[in-house]
């Protein structure tokens, strides 16, 4: 398991779901928000809006939940939000990348650099972690969209630059530039994707113990249920065994 792609997952099947799904769609509705704010309303026009908007779909958000965070960019009251990186280290020596959207910075970096210290980790400068992963374009679509092999052909035909297939889906992976173009291709081939955003992608994996592997998924859990942080990105891989017992 590498990253935290699948670790979210095992924490969706232990957490209460509805809760989830409220926090969930929160983030979703404050980064659509955001994202129209900053350019147009119109997703065909707005990269980053469209990325907001396929993943608020691909998690069931409702149409009308949608559309209100896009009006809401345009209200007179709506919160200005910041977006902010943060850096660190976690058990093992793992690297983490958070990314918040946030309206109070102070609060933000208290609260993140908590979750650290508790873990057993720190957070370090801006800069610090980030040469050890790549800023890419990733789409992703489910596993039954096509084979493996059709899947790598259309990818390779759209100028993107890998495929990473597991029993679930297919993730494709492009440089920043050619994100957009590759999506469109793709999509006129197998349809809309479950996600199409530019992502920090971790150049190797470091595998971490078992004691090591739960505090730091617990420390992204704990990462992930702030209200402010938007995405995680780790380089650790955990044994199959650990990933059992987490689902347990």
């Amino acid at each position: 398991m590498a990253g935290h792609s699948q670790f979210k997952n095992i924490m969706h099947k232990k957490g209460k779901q509805d809760a989830i799904r409220s926090k969930l769609f929160s983030k979703l509705a404050r980064e659509i928000t955001v994202a129209a704010k900053m350019g147009l309303p119109d997703p065909a026009m707005n990269a980053r809006l469209r990325a907001a908007m396929l993943a608020a779909r691909a998690e069931n958000m409702p149409k009308d939940n949608i559309e209100r965070a896009v009006k809401k960019a345009s209200a007179a009251d709506t919160e200005t939000y910041e977006e902010v990186r943060y850096e660190g280290y976690a058990p093992g020596g793992v690297a983490l990348i958070v990314e918040a959207l946030t309206d109070n910075r102070n609060r933000t970096a208290g609260e993140v650099r908590s979750y650290f210290t508790k873990a057993g980790g720190a957070l370090a400068e801006t800069g610090a972690v980030s040469f050890m992963f790549n800023r890419v374009g990733s789409i992703v679509f489910d596993r039954k969209a096509a084979s493996d092999d059709a899947m790598l052909e259309a990818a390779i035909e759209a100028g993107a630059d890998d495929v990473v297939s597991d029993g679930e889906e297919h993730e494709v992976i492009t440089s920043v530039e050619s994100l957009r173009p590759a999506q469109k291709a793709l999509e006129a081939k197998f349809g809309e994707p479950h996600k199409a955003a530019i992502v920090w992608r971790s150049q190797n994996s470091i595998t971490v113990d078992d004691e090591a592997g739960e505090k730091i998924l617990r420390l992204v859990n704990s990462l992930e249920e702030n209200d402010d942080v938007q995405t995680v990105a780790a380089n650790f891989e955990i044994s199959d065994a650990l990933i059992a017992k987490m689902q347990g």
